[in-house]
């Protein structure tokens, strides 16, 4: 089940929060886990055994690491366990030539939710949970199951048994989730589109702007995908008390590599510096170490993605310029006019986002050939001005919105216009604005069968 559906947003959404807000406190958390569990069954019925599975194993595990004498060993036990279901359900082919196991929906992400539960209980930044369904919730909470964000056990840990739920503030949760709906269906969905037809297309039948063309789209559609994903997840999460922090502020506007990193998937970039970079010694260990551990928390993170190539390569690529910047680039960067800095970042991404999207290596070093004219392609062709005529306006949207434009807009309005009817205005447009995007993406979504996730395989 997705959230840009028609069934989750009029049946299965209504219906939780009826059944949540008509029932006492005390079984609240019964109606979240039973609708969670529900919500992962409706596309993987069989696997929710294994989430499951994994979710007592983990109570074991978290029980034993805060109570037992040998706290690192039974931590040492978790995380090879936890690695294990990994290894066995998403890359027992890439690395054993196994066929046939299928890829559970999220298991990326509520694997490593477990695992940041037993280390959290281990270092005591989080307290035991002693109620195997507190711990059920936590991991299977529909919201950010299947596609994050990755929300940590501390983040969460008090919020399972005691939140507050503000009906005054409702408006504005439905708002959050709107946008995010928005940039979804409205963006991210005709973006890929054109994305997915150019990267579709045989490489000799590829023109140079059909390429630039497909891979701009692409840049915006992972970001509109995921941000929006993480925005309807943040909203959802506010619906029913649970307050989820920010995944993404941003990152097209960054003006270097490091900073892109820390403002796309805060959440994974957070878990691998707190998990592996930071007992690994982080920056405080000599330069041949520091580098080190930057290429093993990026190789990690290409890895996580996905068990191919193309995803370590990606990876490696941004640990690159990451180790580079840290060496001396960014010295020099910040030199530079402003401008030039965001032309630098734009384009490092643009290229890394050509291996993330492209179907093995080689299909991702020819793509780049097209790109700058290295092979023989036309520079455009009939394709490249269809598709440009018909969702340029799409692309300027993406780019706007890509931007803190509309919020710096309207905290000028605020602040310039201290009448509280101006205020209320403002307010209103909004709202207006907002209730148009949502008639736009029911039309779209009644009228159109292309709505994938593209974080659901991760």
């Amino acid at each position: 089940m997705v959230f840009s559906s028609l069934f989750f947003l009029f049946l299965f959404l209504p219906i939780v929060l009826l059944g949540y807000y008509i029932t006492k406190d005390k079984y609240k958390n019964y109606i979240l886990l039973i609708a969670s569990l529900f919500f992962y069954a409706w596309g993987e019925p069989k696997y929710v055994f294994l989430m499951i599975f994994s979710i007592i194993c983990n109570y074991y595990f978290g029980i034993k690491v805060n109570d037992s004498s040998k706290k690192k060993i039974w931590l040492i036990i978790s995380i090879i366990f936890n690695i294990g279901l990994l290894i066995t359900f998403k890359y027992a082919d890439f690395l054993f030539n196994i066929k046939g196991i299928k890829l559970p929906l999220g298991i990326s992400f509520f694997t490593f939710q477990t695992m940041s539960y037993v280390i959290d209980v281990y270092r005591h930044d989080g307290k035991v949970q002693k109620n195997i369904l507190g711990l059920a919730l936590y991991i299977s909470l529909f919201p950010q199951l299947v596609a994050g964000p990755i929300v940590r056990y501390q983040t969460v840990d008090n919020q399972i048994n005691k939140r507050i739920h503000s009906t005054d503030k409702f408006a504005q949760v439905v708002n959050r989730f709107v946008i995010g709906l928005s940039k979804k269906v409205i963006i991210s969905n005709q973006l890929g589109i054109v994305s997915d037809f150019v990267f579709s297309k045989g490489i000799n039948s590829l023109s140079i702007g059909e390429a630039w063309l497909g891979i701009i789209c692409y840049t915006f559609q992972i970001y509109f995908d995921f941000g929006g994903y993480s925005d309807m997840a943040i909203g959802l999460g506010k619906m029913f008390g649970f307050n989820f922090l920010e995944n993404f502020n941003y990152p097209y506007i960054s003006q270097s590599v490091s900073e892109f990193w820390r403002r796309w998937h805060i959440f994974l970039g957070s878990f691998f510096r707190d998990y592996v970079y930071i007992p690994l010694g982080g920056s405080r260990v000599s330069k041949f170490k520091l580098y080190r551990n930057l290429f093993i928390v990026w190789f990690l993170t290409g890895i996580w993605h996905g068990a191919n190539y193309t995803f370590i390569i990606w990876g490696l690529y941004f640990g690159i310029f990451i180790a580079l910047e840290k060496a001396f680039l960014e010295k020099l960067l910040f030199k530079l006019p402003r401008l030039f800095r965001h032309m630098y970042l734009m384009f490092i991404v643009i290229i890394g986002w050509v291996f993330f999207r492209a179907n093995n290596l080689s299909h991702g070093f020819e793509f780049i050939k097209v790109m700058f004219g290295i092979s023989e392609n036309n520079i455009i062709n009939s394709d490249f001005i269809t598709y440009l005529n018909d969702y340029y306006y799409i692309i300027l949207m993406a780019i706007v919105f890509s931007m803190p434009i509309v919020n710096s807009i309207k905290k000028i309005i605020i602040k310039s216009n201290k009448n509280l009817l101006q205020n209320k205005l403002a307010y209103i447009l909004q709202s207006f604005f907002l209730s148009i995007s949502m008639i736009v993406v029911i039309v779209i979504l009644s009228s159109s069968t292309y709505n994938p996730f593209l974080y659901f395989r991760f």
